[in-house]
């Protein structure tokens, strides 16, 4: 079972999630996201010991098209995005996607 977290996006984005004990990171710096963003997220995707991924919602436009569709769709690793427009429906998808379950479905 995967269980280590990992952090994708721009080294400003990344370095909390260091200083708070993340050691699996992947640095894109913002000038060179539309060349190494891809290629960033499909290794971190790929590695098995990784149990989370953590990216800034607004990287998600920098991502081809297929490398987007593995995100979106992902469930080993769970893709965790953060900022932007995610918003709690976002993260209350992202949730229900992890683990297959609505926690916050209202009982009528």
């Amino acid at each position: 079972m995967s269980q280590e977290i990992a952090v994708v996006g721009s080294p400003e984005f990344t370095t909390g999630f260091r200083l708070a004990g993340v050691r699996a990171f992947e640095n894109v710096p913002e000038e060179q996201k539309d060349e190494e963003l891809d290629d960033a997220v499909t290794e971190t995707l790929e590695d098995e010991n990784i149990g989370i991924v953590v990216m800034h919602d607004d990287d998600l436009d920098y991502l081809s098209r297929d490398v987007r569709q593995n995100v979106e769709t992902s469930v080993e690793p769970v893709v965790v995005t953060l900022g932007g427009g995610a918003g709690s429906g976002g993260l209350r998808e992202q949730i229900k996607r992890a683990i297959g379950i609505d926690l916050m479905e209202e009982d009528t």
